[in-house]
């Protein structure tokens, strides 16, 4: 049985998880700050790939896509298995709760949709010293597909928790979160896409 079945979700209000105001602003941020700022990035990155490492159009679109892909992946593994983690002692409770555990137990904080932009920042520079150091070059091609995805992510899961869902076929997406939030929290782990739910059979029956 998840951690989380026991949380009640509430559509209003709040949670400090400091009580340093400093601290606790740190935890929060506009979900159009990242989505602005790695969006940015991302287009620069493409930009440098075709321009200044002339990686070619074909090339840089195939790495962009796979790169998109890859995210997508890695958003599902996350969620899954770092989010989600058992709290086998206090220090992972803390964590988990502070993570993502409150996001469950208040998913309307519109505050709290998305990684403060700094935390998400060195998560980025750190992917990429690692693709530079196993793709070379092909990086300022790869990374930007990552980043975008990211983007993306932020993108739909601020407007499920903030919106109404759609009359079209996006509302699927609709559906899919609020299963993980409101029915099942072992399933629906896929946020961008169901693909991976799929894949690893972790659907919603």
């Amino acid at each position: 049985m998840s951690q989380y079945t026991h949380i009640r979700p509430k559509n209003k209000g709040t949670r400090a998880l400091f009580s340093n105001p400093v601290l606790e602003r740190l935890t929060r941020t506009n979900v159009a700050i990242p989505i602005s700022l790695f969006g940015i990035l991302s287009i620069g990155l493409l930009y440098y790939a075709l321009a200044e490492e002339g990686l070619g159009a074909l090339t840089t679109a195939g790495l962009f896509i796979t790169g998109f892909l890859f995210f997508t992946l890695l958003e599902y593994l996350a969620h899954r298995y770092f989010f989600h983690m058992l709290p086998t002692n206090k220090v992972k409770a803390k964590v988990q709760y502070s993570v993502h555990g409150i996001h469950h137990e208040y998913p309307k904080d519109k505050d709290r949709l998305a990684m403060p932009p700094f935390i998400a920042l060195i998560y980025a520079t750190i992917l990429y010293f690692l693709f530079h150091f196993l793709l070379g070059d092909l990086v300022y091609g790869f990374l930007p597909g990552i980043l975008m995805g990211y983007a993306t992510y932020l993108s739909i899961h601020y407007i499920v928790h903030a919106y109404q869902p759609p009359k079209n076929f996006l509302k699927v997406l609709w559906v899919h979160h609020g299963i993980h939030h409101y029915k099942d929290p072992e399933v629906a782990f896929g946020v961008t896409s169901p693909l991976w739910d799929y894949v690893f059979r972790t659907m919603p029956k």
